[in-house]
């Protein structure tokens, strides 16, 4: 889906304002198949917090306002960023149970060749593409998040 799509009724909340029950990311996990498009679980203050399953590379991309945070579930995953000299790039590589912050304004582009499972922490409404990026691809879902049991669960 490459429209800006949010989808945030009865996503697990605890500020009073939705389910307050506790999450099992395992069984989330299991309920989509949508590769590059985040689930909501539940909100810390102003703060998503998102798992999504990936494979494939996804696209250069910056968030100019917010860091982002990446928690490798299952599998392995590459970052490639631009935080250097200009024209320059390295690689992060985060095995399972590793943890990274890609600072505010850092281009990054995540991939991962066999597949991963990820928890994400970004504050509400930050779009998966990040405020500059390359063209979007098709396998790629531009969207700041849908709720669990919603947009392509169980495909």
């Amino acid at each position: 889906m490459n429209e800006h799509t949010s989808d945030t009724e009865n996503t697990a909340r605890h500020d009073g304002s939705g389910r307050d029950e506790p999450t099992d990311l395992e069984a989330a996990l299991a309920g989509f198949e949508s590769l590059w498009s985040p689930r909501i679980v539940t909100r810390v203050n102003d703060y998503d917090v998102r798992i999504a399953k990936v494979a494939g590379e996804h696209l250069w991309h910056a968030h100019d306002h917010t860091d982002e945070f990446f928690m490798v579930l299952e599998g392995e995953l590459h970052i490639a960023l631009r935080d250097g000299e200009p024209g320059e790039e390295r690689v992060v590589v985060l095995p399972r149970g590793s943890v990274f912050v890609v600072p505010r304004g850092v281009e990054h582009k995540p991939s991962s060749a066999r597949g991963a499972s990820l928890l994400l922490f970004e504050p509400s409404g930050t779009l998966t593409v990040g405020d500059r990026h390359d063209p979007v691809p098709a396998h790629v879902d531009v969207t700041t998040g849908h709720a669990l049991g919603g947009l392509g669960d169980g495909d």
